[in-house]
């Protein structure tokens, strides 16, 4: 027989071992899932990811049915988007907002498959300064009848109603956390908002971004940003800050005191760093910024969020640009899902596991044909960088030291992979050359994309004035 002491000590180590996996996994670290991509990887195979992650949340920016439906009967938390262009509309109806919350909340709540529905996310980012008072004075009132419409569908206990804010909707003009406030143009609707949240027990999910704090702010080190133990500390009065993420959340709770909120859960909506687009904007950088705030919350020490969502899951090609080219290199992936670093969601693993049995079109490329003349093949480039995403190629670009004509041939390729191999997207005048030569070098890959006939989705071609400093980098080159 068995001791019965020992009996005891089985049943504490099994306790233990279940509270310390439930602790972790319940949700504390939850993960972004962008779908702005012009050959997206099936939502099927996105949810193998996040399962074989151990990733128990999800933040979505809209209420795709294709999504949806694969989440259901995962038991991952989600978080449904409304996109910031419906605002307007669900503050003006109740019956919008109905119709809304019936398509993309309560049908999944029905028969065996469900979808666990945890928060719905009125915008993204409706504050940001950049959109001054285009969705700012529709907020409040589109959260209130989608509260309303909750409510109606008996939903309003499992599903909390929340606005993300951005980064730049609380700051600090001396750079101490203890002076952190709200900006004056959002003091009011901040007042609404938390008084909202607070009524209906609901957090108030807000962007994080030692990535930006550091490219914005010349006194914030790298080293502070990657939460390194030799970073210089920043003081106030009798506190002492050791990495960006401190110093921004505890700014952020100051702004929440000054207007009485103090006691507010908090949830940190996005919070990443990427891995091309801008300088210090690279996968060794990305991978010490998330061990480094995985580390630090695992500690427990100090204020720290209640549930913290990485941005992103995946990079995304079509995703606008106007902030910056690295806007499209979030991900912990790259599009294809395969992990760009050594990282983990969980303590069971050490390293990420990659997507499985991806489809990708033919092991060919588009490039620039050296035997033809070159003279307008800088204007073509940039023509084929309108239409496709070229940021690798710009400058603090992964692609930007190739040179010419190489360049060029990575802006050809560009789009004659976004264009599913179409052969006429690799003419350019006859610039053009297909072939089945990986011209891929060192760190800059030249891409093969998916194969999505199976699950075909429109490729808008979208052009962004950005890209005429584009012309200008290639024009510069071809003096050289």
């Amino acid at each position: 027989m068995t001791p019965r002491p020992f009996l005891l000590l089985l049943l504490f180590l099994a306790v233990t071992a279940e509270m310390s996996l439930t602790r972790f996994s319940a949700g504390a670290v939850g993960v972004n899932w962008g779908t702005e991509a012009s050959h997206p990887l099936p939502p099927s195979k996105v949810v193998e990811l996040l399962k074989s992650n151990g990733i128990a949340k999800v933040k979505l920016f809209d209420a795709d049915p294709k999504v949806l439906r694969a989440l259901s009967g995962s038991n991952i938390g989600v978080t449904v988007g409304i996109p910031n262009s419906m605002i307007k509309s669900l503050n003006a109806s109740r019956k919008v907002a109905e119709s809304w919350v019936h398509d993309n909340v309560t049908r999944y709540f029905d028969g065996g498959n469900r979808v666990r529905i945890e928060y719905v996310a009125v915008g993204d980012e409706p504050f940001l300064q950049s959109y001054g008072n285009q969705y700012r004075p529709f907020v409040i009132g589109a959260a209130m009848n989608i509260q309303n419409a909750l409510a109606k569908a008996s939903l309003a206990s499992e599903v909390k109603v929340v606005v993300p804010s951005s980064f730049d909707s609380f700051l600090s003009e001396s750079g101490r956390p203890s002076s952190g406030h709200f900006r004056a143009d959002l003091n009011k609707t901040m007042i609404e908002l938390l008084s909202f949240l607070t009524k209906h027990h609901s957090p108030f999910f807000v962007t994080i971004s030692p990535f930006l704090s550091f490219h914005q702010n010349n006194n914030i080190s790298l080293d502070f940003s990657l939460f390194k133990e030799t970073a210089k500390a920043h003081k106030d009065g009798r506190k002492t800050y050791r990495n960006s993420f401190d110093l921004s959340y505890n700014t952020l709770l100051s702004a929440l005191s000054s207007i009485g909120f103090q006691d507010v859960d908090i949830v940190v909506s996005k919070i990443g760093w990427p891995t091309d687009g801008a300088a210090n904007a690279t996968s060794p950088t990305a991978e010490a910024f998330l061990k480094g705030l995985m580390g630090h919350l695992e500690k427990k020490t100090g204020s720290l969020p209640v549930e913290t969502y990485i941005e992103n899951l995946l990079d995304e090609d079509k995703r606008n640009v106007s902030s910056g080219n690295f806007e499209r290199h979030w991900g912990v992936f790259t599009f294809d899902g395969q992990a760009k670093y050594s990282f983990s969601f969980n303590h069971n693993s050490k390293k990420l596991i990659n997507a499985q049995n991806v489809q990708y079109l033919p092991p060919k490329w588009c490039v620039v044909n050296n035997n033809k003349d070159l003279s307008n093949a800088s204007a073509k480039a940039l023509e084929a960088c309108s239409l496709s995403d070229c940021t690798s190629i710009l400058p603090g670009g992964s692609c930007s030291s190739i040179g010419w004509p190489r360049n060029v041939s990575y802006a050809f390729n560009s789009l004659y992979q976004q264009s599913d191999h179409k052969a006429e997207s690799c003419e350019f005048g006859g610039l053009g050359l297909i072939t089945t030569v990986d011209p891929s070098e060192d760190k800059c890959r030249f891409w093969i994309q998916l194969d999505t006939s199976s699950h075909s989705s429109p490729h808008i071609p979208i052009f962004f004035p950005s890209w005429s400093l584009l012309l200008l980098c290639f024009l510069l080159s071809s003096l050289n």
